[in-house]
């Protein structure tokens, strides 16, 4: 009686690679997807905010406006004479600014009217 020859076992078969995702959509789902990133980041941002201005109070901004050009420059030189007034009480009468008040109440009416 012959022995029995046992098979040689079967070498695995390599694991299928996965599937590619579907590249569809173009370049507007990208943009989509992108959009609706960006407004779920702003909400999530706002209601931080919100979170923190309920435990440490709202925000207080300060805005400051500046003249900057001519019709400013054209006072200040209309008023120059108050100005070198004012300067030189404040400079006669250090630390004492009530002294020099009336001079510079003259100076802001100048600069009203200029």
């Amino acid at each position: 009686a012959a022995a029995p020859v046992a098979a040689a076992p079967l070498a695995a078969a390599p694991a299928a690679a996965a599937p590619a995702p579907a590249a569809g959509g173009g370049m507007m789902s990208g943009l989509m997807g992108s959009m609706a990133s960006g407004m779920a980041t702003g909400v999530g941002m706002s209601v931080a905010d919100r979170a923190v201005d309920s435990m440490m109070g709202p925000r207080q901004t300060e805005v400051v406006h500046r003249n900057e050009g001519a019709p400013a420059a054209a006072s200040v030189a209309n008023c120059q004479s108050q100005q070198d007034q004012l300067n030189q009480c404040t400079q006669t009468n250090p630390g004492n600014a009530s002294a020099c008040q009336f001079y510079l109440d003259t100076l802001k009416a100048c600069q009203q009217t200029h």
